[in-house]
């Protein structure tokens, strides 16, 4: 085959895809659209009770509304901001203490029993105890966000240095590496594309943490937000509330998609 009949074949593969992508796209677009609409015509015909599941008009308004004074700029940043410390700090620690695992083999034998209790534990019901002690602030909800997500991150991170073919260690050990230039040239490259699909996780894990922490403490940010307007039975609030977090989280788990992309397609 020709290299002009391989590059046609390749173009052809790559509008097809393209075509795919956008179809898909409109189908969700529609498929939301579609909701707004029954829930919209629900709500004006009475068929759903407007108190408490409010409408989309309704939720639209109150958001012109939050805007124009400014507040919800302050709320939403105050929650994005605890929510990326957060994940950045969940991510971290977890890589370095997966690593430290796989580094020792004593160490992984004596820990790995305490971090499966610990997975299986519900980590938000220690909000209360982070708050307890470190006091009721940012730093109790961004501790509540890493108890969620830290324990997940390890598991995950270790297990994929564990799965690395054993082949490609002992050739490296053939050659005299050191365990540094193991992990440094072997382990580290094969998991970096499970690394970065261990970051899309912890975006979700991140928000229900923080948002878990907002709502035992917090005076301030989204998740304050979403439990002030269960008090006052206000409910077009929460729903807004809940957009407004629907909307940043959709927009840092394409960020995190994006460095997805990028990274995998450097290590093919």
């Amino acid at each position: 085959m020709e290299q002009h009949q391989i590059e046609h074949i390749f173009l052809l593969h790559k509008q097809e895809e393209k075509r795919k992508a956008r179809l898909v796209f409109l189908c969700q677009i529609g498929l939301l659209a579609i909701f707004i609409a029954l829930w919209e015509t629900a709500a004006r015909l009475q068929w759903v009770d407007v108190l408490l599941f409010s409408s989309p008009s309704r939720i639209w308004v109150m958001f012109l509304e939050k805007l124009s004074d400014l507040s919800l700029f302050t709320h939403t940043g105050i929650t994005v901001m605890e929510t990326v410390v957060g994940f950045l700090l969940g991510t971290i620690f977890g890589t370095l203490i997966a690593t430290a695992i796989w580094w020792s083999p004593f160490l992984s034998r004596v820990l790995e029993p305490y971090l499966i209790i610990a997975n299986s534990m519900p980590k938000v019901a220690l909000g209360p105890l982070f708050i307890v002690g470190l006091g009721p602030g940012i730093i109790s909800i961004i501790a509540t966000t890493l108890s969620v997500s830290i324990i997940i991150t390890t598991l995950v991170i270790y297990s994929s240095f564990r799965e690395v073919n054993p082949q490609y260690t002992k050739v490296m050990q053939t050659f005299g590496a050191t365990k540094q230039q193991i992990f440094r040239k072997v382990i580290l490259p094969a998991t970096t594309p499970t690394i970065v699909s261990t970051l899309k996780v912890n975006v979700g894990l991140s928000w229900v943490g923080v948002i878990v922490g907002e709502f035992l403490v917090a005076q301030k940010g989204l998740g304050y937000l979403i439990i002030y307007g269960f008090q006052v039975f206000n409910f077009t609030l929460v729903l807004m509330s809940l957009f407004v977090i629907a909307i940043v989280a959709a927009v840092m788990y394409q960020g995190v998609s994006y460095l997805e992309k990028r990274l995998t397609s450097q290590f093919k």
